[in-house]
């Protein structure tokens, strides 16, 4: 029994070093096939630079080319896996009658000059890259913020919110650009907001906008935030207009106004800063009410609110 089980062991590694030596020789074959030059084809994907600043490439141009090579078979295993990409420089491309073309001559030695020495292109598939070009125009448009502000209680944000840069250019086929009048950035939610902020958010490309182009892709948006507090100030009630020989009493004859504003400020903040009036020739019918109204109040004061709109009167003929 002991025996046999010391036999099956025995083959067993007997099997296990034949395929470890199995597999080492298939490696080894490998690497001898690999190292060895063939020629084959395979693609080329294309990226266009310097072409005039204004035309604008259309997305139908070439994108990628066929090529025939001399390579090692490690090289064409690369390529399987991971396309090369070559520059195609437009600085000297040929134009004639609204068509633009770029020689074989040409884009053929930009290939060639972007090889390794290990590689030789025996063939290209295209006698000519054609392209495709619009005749653009620049516009320039505002950015508009899609962002939500919740400051947390008792903050506000002071005033507008600051863009940089405000306004963007896009640079596209004018039938494009007529449509856009402003871009939009990306929906953004800010809450409990405390303190001052800057934000980098990104612009939306309108969909319209298929072959234009923006000039960049992220703004940044930026705004102070402050602490408030809340002051009631009684007001004198004017009421303007009143018919010729009248006199009016109004009850009451102060009327409290709400303000928000920095701590700060609201120290400063007295009923002289504030006009509130109620026009009488407003007055409907036989109501005993007028209407009451802020005329002027402080430019730096974030809000105000009449805590009563409107008052009693009792007009007196002279």
């Amino acid at each position: 029994m002991i025996q046999k089980r010391v036999k099956s062991r025995h083959d067993k590694r007997k099997i296990n070093i034949f395929l470890v030596f199995l597999l080492c020789s298939f490696l080894a074959w490998l690497v001898s096939k690999l190292s060895e030059t063939y020629v084959d084809r395979t693609t080329f994907d294309l990226e266009y630079i310097n072409a005039p600043d204004s035309l604008l490439l259309a997305d139908n141009s070439a994108k990628n080319i066929d090529v025939k090579l001399r390579a090692s078979g490690f090289q064409f295993l690369g390529f399987y896996y991971n396309r090369k990409n070559v520059v195609i420089d437009l600085s000297n491309m040929t134009s004639a009658q609204s068509k633009y073309y770029v020689t074989q001559s040409n884009f053929k030695k930009q290939i060639e000059d972007q090889l390794s020495g290990s590689m030789t292109l025996m063939e290209v598939e295209r006698d000519t890259l054609f392209l495709d070009f619009y005749l653009v125009e620049v516009k320039e448009v505002p950015v508009t913020p899609k962002i939500g502000l919740n400051p947390a209680q008792n903050y506000l944000v002071d005033g507008p919110l600051k863009i940089e840069p405000p306004n963007i250019s896009i640079t596209g086929p004018k039938t494009e650009l007529d449509l856009v009048k402003s871009i939009s950035t990306s929906e953004l939610e800010l809450n409990e907001i405390t303190e001052n902020f800057t934000v980098t958010v990104d612009l939306v490309k309108p969909e319209e906008l298929i072959n234009s182009k923006l000039a960049v892709q992220k703004v940044k948006i930026s705004g102070e935030v402050f602490r408030f507090s809340e002051k009631v100030i009684e007001i004198p009630v004017e009421v303007i207009n009143l018919p010729e020989g009248t006199q009016i009493n109004t009850f009451p004859s102060t009327i409290s106004v709400l303000c928000k504003a920095r701590i700060d400020r609201l120290k400063d903040i007295s009923s002289k800063d504030f006009t509130v009036a109620a026009n009488f020739q407003e007055h409907k019918g036989n109501s005993k009410y007028l209407k009451v109204s802020i005329i002027e109040k402080p430019e730096d004061v974030y809000n105000v609110q009449l805590l009563k709109n409107e008052v009693e009167f009792i007009l007196k003929r002279q």
